[in-house]
Parts: structure tokens; C-alpha cells; sequence
């Protein structure tokens, strides 16, 4: 790293102690009836780790403007407790806290409070599937003056900064927009009435708190929508903001109704710092020296500080980096970086989640959003010294503990179980830990899920964790333990297909492991989320590949998260794989498969490789053995239900079973469920 990342910034009258920001993200723990507790500590955890600018998520200036039920609305009193304790918990933690301000427009639900979205338009909203009413005067001037209300409040509050969101076609954004805008009068009918409304939002806040208090802006870099704002009306509309006192402007990429992905895994990193350049080099050359932020697919600080010597933006937003590791910058700045937690955008636990009500968090730290219910695990100082292999002798440990397993539900559980003080053992069949993040890290996108093998790599031993692979633990090896947990994940389903025994035909983790062993013509026998994968990486090891996936019913790549699986298949359908759902599989024959169609007619889907795809089973022969030999063990994973199994849920089961087995184990108090 050049250390540009670390170098002091202001923005207005805020100095900042480096340019990382904890960029926006709702959390569905605004709302809840703890008093914002889980909210503050969840805060108090990232600015402990080193985060220097906070900015929170959405904060509703209204009810109409709210993006879900549980939105913070900071212009309603109730609000106020939840909020002010975040704002103590991040001083405390010597970080600093913005607010940002949100109107959803026509992205808000009416069901949320039973009020009608409005926007500059009445244009159907494929988001939030409505026709938003379009506003009148008295609505857009009250709008405004809900703006600058909530901004007052922020500082009221105590917050540092407050944040304008004017981007991903939120309300701010739908107003500049002549998709969106298709007003002919003061508020719209070409591009610099279209730039009205932001400016008046900014004038108003900037009123109502004062030349001294920060107010960055978060404003589109690009929309990605057909027939919206060129990249020329963007760049004016970001000048005309700093000429109007935007103390920094945030370059928000993309819109939720577009065709484009824009923060999915197979988003290459790094792949819109150039939108932010061209922003920044907009301002410049129009005199201005406001710090430019920029945001999306940027995963790590080196990345980050890449950017920052180049000259991309002056600061580097990320978001779901900070969920998958609160101390990512202290961590990185202290150059240990193999001990960094790497956000895998996978978007299972946190983007999907934020668009209902359940309590975000992150597939590779379940902790997150739970920090009140579960400590936390150190970072090692390093391997400390102990006088057998797996032991840390500074720390009286209570009794030995096997986790058989090293996938992410074992993985999860054996850090969990000693940074609770046990001593634990990982035994892994396979020459390498990681289970299936083995298979995904093969897959056009997915390399991310290999970084996650290398955290638990290095933190494991670490920890004190003695790591043995290339073992098959049986029973009669785990007697003595004080208790063993039984990580051993899933087989592939049996097909009962006439031919599945014929010598073309092999399962699915046989491909992922020898690519180059399956023929030209491929036949996958399923098409959930593995199948999906295989067949992503099957096309792009070889394009002149002719591939087709089936199942008997339900959606192709069910079980993919939803701002993932349309992508994920316009890959596929992109490179010309062939998907097809109501099949009937009549027998596997030397050229393929022989299935009834969902029309009724018959047909041979050619394949010289069948590749079984079918879902999987729990793999429970250690469990039934250990129960036999009544040896003390907890089931996890998929070893203990297969069905619905994904890796959000398998790293969950290892958090919970950790600390539940350090909490029998000594007696302590094991977190409620």
C-alpha cells in the first residue's frame, strides 16, 4: 500500500484521521423496540475498528418518504433516543457519525404506512411495483423544508455530517431524471430545471444548519438506465452542487430498476472507480476543490489506496466490507492483511435482507448485527507458544473439543469455540479446509470465496486451533473429548434415473474438480444454485461448449438471493447455456438424456457428460456413530438439515453452536435464540 489511505482529509470543517469511510447502509435495526442498543454497539464496533467517518443508513425526512417499516424517521420524536445513541456510542469509540437523509419517492412502498409514494411523476415504479402520485407545489416545498428539518435534527442530535441522498433513483435522483421527471414547469422539462429540486434540497439544509456544519452529497455518477441523465448533465448537476456549498459529493452508481449489476460478486473490483474520476475531474476543472468519495465493488484498502494514488477520488466508501469485518481498517492499516474477514459480495445476508424487515448481517460474520448477543473473536497478537500442537498455554482451557468439518459451518465453529477459551481440534477429510467455498472459489465471480479460506487459514492457528486434513475422524478417534461437533456437511443426492451408473455420468463435485474431464455436449440434472455455478464455470472454461440444465419444477437458480440470481442467469443466458424446468426424466442413455418436456413432447437433451446436480443430503454417518458410542456431539450444517442449506445459514449454525458449547462447557450463560 502507498499509504495515501491513511492520510488526513477534511471535508468542510470535519477532519478526518483517513479517507476509508463506512459507507450507507440500512440495517433494519433502526426501529426496534431495544432503544437503538443493538444499533449504537453495532457502530461502536466498526469506529473501534478504526472507522474514522460513519454514515448511517437512511434516515426518512418523512413517512411517504420512508423505504420500509423500519426506516429511522428522524423528523418524528420517537426516533430521537435510538438515534442519539448511536451518535454517543461512535464518539465514545472516537469515530465520527453522518446521517444521511432519504426520500424513497416512487421506491417507497404504500403498504409500509398505507400513504401513497410520491415523486416528480407518475411513473410505475418496477421496484416497488406502484404508481406514485405525482407531487404538486405545497408537496415539493414541504418535502424540502423535511429536509432541511432533519438535517437541523441531526445536529441537534449531536451527528458530525449529515449525507443527502440524491442517488440511486431515490426521490433526489427522480427528480433529475427525465425517465423520472417528465414535468413541464419550474421543477422540470430539461436538465437545468431537472437540477432544481437537489439544489433547492442543499440550499435548505444548508440554511438550516449553517455554514460550519458538513453536508456531503450523495449524487449518481451514472444511472444505468436507457434514456436517463447523460454522463454530461451528471457532471453539471455535480459542479453546480459544490457551487452551491456541498462540502463533498459521494458517487453513487446504478439504480434498483436496472439491467445493469453493479455491486454483484461477478462485478469486477473496482470496476466504477472511473465514474468517480470523471466526476472529480468535472469539479476540478470547474475550479472546485471538494473531496470526491467513491463507492461500489471496492472490497479492500490496498484497493482503496490504489485508487487514492491514482488520483479516482479523494476518499474510498465501503459498506459490506465493514459488515464482513468491523476492524478492517486498524487491521489493514497494521498490515495484516491475512487476517482481514473479506466481504465476498454475495449480498445473502445483507442487500437481500435490507429490502425486508429481517435484521441485516453478513454471511461471513454472523455476528454482525448481533454484537450484543455474541462477543466478539480477538485478533491474534500471533500464534502463541504452547507446548503441544493446537494449545495456548497462557490460557487455562476448561477441555479438549472436536469440530469434524473444516466448512463454513466448522470453520465458523471452531474460531467461535476458541476465542471462547476452548481447545479445540478441526479435522477435515479433504487435503485443505473450506469445503464447498472450495468448489465456489472455481467460479467466474466467486474468486472472493477463496479469501475467506485464507482468513479462517490463518486465524484458525492462530487461535490455537490445531488443524488437521486429509483425516477421516471416526467415532473410536473421538472418544475422550469433551464434546464434538459434527460439521461434515452433505453428500450429493442420489438420481434414480435408468443409467445414472453408465460411465459419462459423474456428480457434480467430481466436475467442479476435473472441468477439463467433461465433454463438449453437457447435460446437468438439476438447476438450483450448484448446477448454476457448474454451469457458469463449465461455459467460461470453454465457450464452444454446449450446455443445458434441468429440473423438474421450480425456478432455474432457486435459492440464489434475488439481487444475485438475475444476473447470475443473464451470465448464462449470455454465453447461450440452456435452461429448462417441468422436465420428466425418462432414462440416461450414451448420448445424453431423455426427458418429456413441460409440453408433453419427448426429447433427447444430447450430453456426452451427465452431470448429477440434484441437491443434496445431510451426511450423517459420523453423527448416528458418535451416538452409538455415546460420545457428547452437536450437529451443524448441512449434516444436520440439507434442506434449504446455504452458507448464510451453515456459518450461522457454526456461531450459534460454538457458543453454545463454550457456554456448557463452562458453565456460562449461552445467548438466547
Amino acid at each position: 500500500m502507498t499509504a495515501r489511505a491513511f492520510t488526513p482529509v477534511h471535508i468542510g470543517t470535519l477532519e478526518l484521521k483517513h479517507r476509508i469511510v463506512m459507507g450507507s447502509m440500512h440495517l433494519n435495526l433502526e426501529r426496534t423496540d431495544d432503544g437503538g442498543a443493538a444499533l449504537a454497539q453495532f457502530y461502536r464496533e466498526r469506529a473501534l475498528g478504526g472507522a474514522d467517518l460513519i454514515i448511517t443508513g437512511g434516515a426518512a425526512v418523512s413517512r411517504e418518504g420512508a423505504g420500509g417499516r423500519t426506516y429511522a424517521l428522524v423528523n418524528e420524536p420517537e426516533s430521537a433516543p435510538a438515534l442519539a445513541r448511536a451518535v454517543t456510542a461512535v464518539h465514545e469509540a472516537g469515530g465520527h457519525l453522518a446521517l444521511q437523509l432519504f426520500h424513497a419517492g416512487r421506491y417507497a412502498f404504500e403498504a409500509t404506512f398505507g400513504l401513497r409514494p410520491l415523486a416528480p411523476s407518475s411513473v410505475y415504479s418496477r421496484f416497488s411495483r406502484c404508481e406514485p402520485e405525482a407531487m404538486d407545489e405545497e408537496q415539493i416545498q414541504r418535502t424540502i423544508a423535511d429536509f432541511a428539518a432533519g438535517a437541523l435534527r441531526a445536529r441537534e442530535l449531536g451527528f458530525d455530517a449529515v449525507e443527502i441522498m440524491a442517488s440511486e433513483g431515490y426521490l433526489i435522483n427522480q427528480f433529475v431524471s427525465p425517465l423520472t421527471n417528465l414535468r413541464d414547469d419550474a421543477w422540470g422539462g430539461d436538465a437545468e430545471r431537472r437540477r432544481r429540486f437537489p439544489l433547492a434540497v442543499l440550499g435548505a439544509v444548508r440554511d438550516a444548519v449553517g455554514a460550519d456544519f458538513p453536508v456531503i452529497v450523495r449524487t449518481s455518477g451514472t444511472d444505468l438506465m436507457e434514456g436517463s441523465s447523460s454522463d454530461r448533465e451528471l457532471d453539471d448537476l455535480a459542479v453546480a452542487l459544490v457551487a452551491a456549498g456541498a462540502d463533498a459529493l459521494n458517487v453513487g452508481i446504478g439504480w434498483h430498476e436496472s439491467s445493469v449489476p453493479t455491486v454483484q460478486a461477478l462485478v469486477p473490483h473496482g470496476h466504477w472507480l472511473g465514474v468517480a474520476r470523471r466526476v472529480r475531474e468535472a469539479v476540478r476543472a470547474a475550479g472546485f476543490e471538494a473531496p470526491i468519495v467513491a463507492s461500489n465493488r471496492v472490497n479492500s484498502v490496498p484497493l482503496a489506496d490504489e485508487a487514492l494514488a491514482r488520483g479516482d477520488a479523494d476518499l474510498v466508501a465501503m459498506a459490506r466490507p465493514f459488515l464482513a469485518d468491523p476492524r478492517i481498517v486498524s487491521t489493514s492499516r497494521a498490515r495484516r492483511l491475512e487476517l482481514v474477514n473479506t466481504c465476498i459480495g454475495c449480498n445473502e445476508a445483507c442487500l437481500d435482507r435490507s429490502f425486508g424487515d429481517e435484521p441485516v448481517s453478513c454471511l461471513v460474520n454472523p455476528r454482525a448485527g448481533r454484537e450484543l448477543e455474541y462477543p466478539p473473536i480477538p485478533l491474534p497478537e500471533a500464534p502463541a507458544p504452547s507446548d503441544e500442537p493446537g494449545a495456548t498455554a497462557s490460557v487455562e482451557r476448561p477441555g479438549r473439543v472436536a469440530v469434524v468439518g473444516a466448512g463454513p459451518a466448522g470453520l465458523q465453529a471452531a474460531a467461535t469455540l476458541a476465542a471462547a477459551g476452548m481447545r479445540v481440534d478441526l479435522y477435515e477429510a479433504a487435503d485443505a479446509i473450506g469445503g464447498q467455498f472450495q468448489l465456489a472459489g472455481s467460479v467466474p465471480g466467486k474468486a472472493d470465496f477463496l479469501e475467506t479460506i485464507r482468513y479462517f487459514e490463518n486465524l484458525l492457528p492462530a487461535l490455537g486451533v490445531r488443524v488437521i486434513t486429509g483425516t477421516h475422524a471416526a467415532a473410536s478417534d473421538l472418544v475422550g473429548y469433551a464434546h464434538v461437533v459434527v460439521a461434515t456437511g452433505v453428500l450429493p443426492r442420489a438420481v434414480h434415473v435408468a443409467g445414472a451408473e453408465l460411465g459419462h455420468v459423474m456428480d457434480y463435485r467430481q466436475a467442479f474438480a476435473e472441468p477439463s474431464a467433461v465433454g463438449r455436449r453437457v447435460a446437468i440434472i438439476g438447476a438450483g444454485g450448484i448446477a448454476v455455478d457448474l454451469a457458469h464455470l463449465l461455459a467460461e472454461a470453454d465457450p464452444e461448449r454446449e450446455i443445458t440444465i434441468m429440473r423438474r419444477s421450480g425456478r432455474i437458480g432457486a435459492g440464489i438471493g434475488p439481487s444475485t440470481r438475475w444476473a447470475v442467469l443473464a451470465e448464462l443466458r449470455a454465453a447461450g447455456v440452456r435452461t429448462l424446468t417441468g422436465v420428466v426424466y425418462g432414462r440416461i442413455t450414451a448420448d445424453g438424456v431423455e426427458i418429456t418436456d413441460a409440453d408433453g413432447a419427448l426429447e433427447l437433451v444430447p450430453g456426452d457428460t451427465v452431470i448429477l446436480a440434484a441437491g443434496q443430503e445431510p451426511h450423517v454417518t459420523l453423527a448416528s456413530e458418535l451416538a452409538g458410542e455415546g460420545v457428547p456431539h452437536t450437529v451443524i450444517g448441512g449434516a444436520r438439515d440439507a434442506s434449504g442449506l446455504n452458507a448464510v445459514r451453515a456459518f450461522d449454525d457454526g456461531l450459534r453452536a460454538g457458543t453454545a458449547v463454550a457456554a456448557l462447557l463452562t458453565g456460562a450463560a449461552a445467548p438466547a435464540r
